[in-house]
């Protein structure tokens, strides 16, 4: 499928979605939130999760205006009880962007710089160490929590089940 997309108004973007597991019953879900965002019709290459015994997965790329991650990630989290990753890559007028989740955390977004390392906001790192400094949550865990370490050790083992798996590229309607 190739759709032409209107990169006049907006910088594109691209980047990658990864449904690192989701029931049967949701991927056709899964497939309209996506195709909502994209703007036509989806149909995702789902594969067997050996993870997780009786679910699926599935990976894509994609391109369209830069945000359309944020709208991604905003779709998909609608849709419950599943795990994903969606990234957008930094443009030249842009930085990227990476969103996470699953059933247990909840969500996860970062800033993500040109060689996709996670930027922290100052404000977010003045308030871990003065959280820490009153008390409150330790600064190493804080950290953590703001590098997504605890997004990225629960998804590791899904992550490892996809490494032969093919890419497609789909593209935004505009």
């Amino acid at each position: 499928m190739t759709v032409r997309v209107d990169t006049t108004s907006r910088p594109t973007a691209r980047g990658m979605i990864f449904v690192h597991s989701a029931s049967a019953a949701l991927c056709p879900h899964i497939e309209w939130a996506v195709g909502g965002v994209l703007g036509g019709r989806t149909d995702l290459p789902w594969t067997p999760q050996p993870a997780e015994p009786g679910t699926r997965r599935a990976e894509v790329s994609w391109t369209g205006p830069v945000g359309t991650g944020a709208a991604l990630a905003s779709a998909l989290s609608a849709v419950s009880r599943l795990r994903f990753e969606v990234t957008e890559e930094p443009t030249a007028a842009s930085d990227g962007q990476r969103f996470c989740y699953t059933p247990g955390l909840g969500a996860f977004s970062a800033v993500t710089g040109v060689h996709g390392d996670i930027l922290v906001p100052e404000d977010r790192l003045k308030h871990a160490v003065a959280t820490d400094a009153l008390g409150g949550e330790p600064v190493l865990k804080a950290l953590e929590r703001l590098l997504g370490v605890p997004w990225d050790e629960e998804l590791e083992v899904f992550r490892h089940a996809g490494e032969d798996a093919p890419v497609r590229w789909l593209h935004q309607v505009v």
